[in-house]
């Protein structure tokens, strides 16, 4: 599989993503028909090591797919995104690990949820979990989850002890609870454990995964898994803003082209007005995603030459992609407010876009105040204090 293969398959498929974007959202989670479709198609395997039949292809390749999905479904293009970098995700565990989940069957999908909500102790052996983890996206068609903890250090002094923790299907219920504004389709809701034991070995430390001593590095030691946790995955949740962006201002320019102010029948298009709104909306967007990609064409070479990204980069980049999302929601908001009465309609795809951007920024790996935090820090020298970039 070459990138552009990778990119051809995507591209056939998105004229039956945009037809089936409201009934996604109807469902409240990705129609049977598009998960298939991702599957026979090999999309979540992308990043999937090439072990176990994924591809490992570049990881712009990854992102620009995401956007193109995001195109015509936000919701879609969320599924891809943060459902294949689990792939990703999952090639950092140890082997066993990887080997529970894809030893029989490589097309086996993994949910998340890492927000540390639920309770999490060290037991012999492993660790035990109960509670609830909330936005767990495409839950409905995956056999694992991958839940968030942290634990109090082992020694004292030492940071707290954050944890990714490996949990089968068995182990967990679903909560239809899925009732939302934006990202209807997504299907994220909530996980709920009421009992679990997780062992040593399906566990991947955050602390690990920070100064690049991941388990998986064993057996996946390509140039794709030599990457900071902290730059791969916050892209899979900027991308589709970025994707989203990109559909509303081709929707926007294609609906000016035609529509006439109520007022007085003038061609919009011929507004100054709404010129300045495109023109702004275009140059906001097109930023963003060539801060994106730009800067993993950045990582993969020094990663491929068998360089260190320095710690000042992966700053950079972490807030390059919280700032895309920002870019990405400004923009979608001039268009919106630029379509008048019409984009409130929710035949009006400029709506949906409107809705998802937003539901998408709040995510919490999504904070610009959060990410400028970390890139600050670092461009006045001070010691990190997130160790999640």
């Amino acid at each position: 599989m070459t990138s552009d293969e990778y990119l051809e398959r995507v591209r056939s498929l998105l004229p039956a993503l945009r037809a089936r974007a409201v009934h996604a959202e109807q469902l409240r989670r990705l129609p049977e028909e598009t998960f298939k479709d991702f599957q026979s198609l090999g999309l979540f395997r992308c990043l999937q090591p090439r072990r176990y039949e994924g591809y490992e292809l570049d990881p712009g390749t990854f992102y620009q797919a995401i956007m193109e999905v995001g195109t015509v479904c936000g919701s879609s293009a969320w599924i891809l995104g943060v459902v294949g970098v689990h792939n990703w995700h999952l090639a950092l565990f140890a082997p066993q690990a990887q080997e529970d989940v894809w030893g029989k069957d490589t097309s086996i999908q993994l949910s998340t949820s890492l927000a540390p909500t639920g309770t999490v102790e060290r037991v012999a052996g492993g660790f035990r979990l109960r509670g609830r983890w909330s936005f767990s996206s495409m839950c409905d068609y995956c056999q694992w989850a991958v839940l968030g903890g942290v634990l109090p250090p082992l020694r004292e002094g030492d940071p707290p002890d954050a944890r990714t923790f490996l949990v089968p299907r068995r182990d967990y219920a679903i909560e239809d609870n899925w009732f939302v504004v934006g990202l209807a389709g997504s299907g994220s809701k909530d996980l709920v454990v009421s009992d679990a034991f997780v062992p040593e070995y399906r566990t991947h430390s955050y602390q690990d995964a920070f100064v690049l001593k991941n388990p998986g590095a064993v057996v996946n030691d390509g140039p794709l898994y030599r990457l900071p946790f902290g730059s791969v995955f916050p892209a899979c949740i900027a991308s589709p803003a970025v994707g989203v962006a990109l559909g509303a201002v081709e929707t926007f320019r294609e609906q000016s082209k035609t529509r006439l102010a109520s007022r007085d029948r003038a061609r919009v298009a011929e507004d100054p007005f709404i010129q300045f709104h495109l023109a702004e909306a275009a140059a906001e967007v097109d930023a963003a995603r060539g801060r994106l990609l730009g800067n993993f064409a950045d990582m993969m070479r020094m990663v491929s030459a068998g360089q260190e990204i320095p710690l000042t980069n992966r700053a950079r980049y972490r807030w390059d992609a919280a700032k895309a999302v920002q870019w990405s929601v400004r923009a979608v908001d001039r268009l919106f407010e630029a379509s008048g009465g019409g984009g409130i309609y929710l035949s009006n795809p400029i709506q949906r876009a409107w809705r998802d951007v937003h539901a998408m920024r709040a995510h919490a790996g999504n904070n610009p105040e959060k990410a400028a935090a970390v890139f600050g820090r670092s461009e006045f020298g001070l010691p990190p204090v997130d160790f999640r970039f």
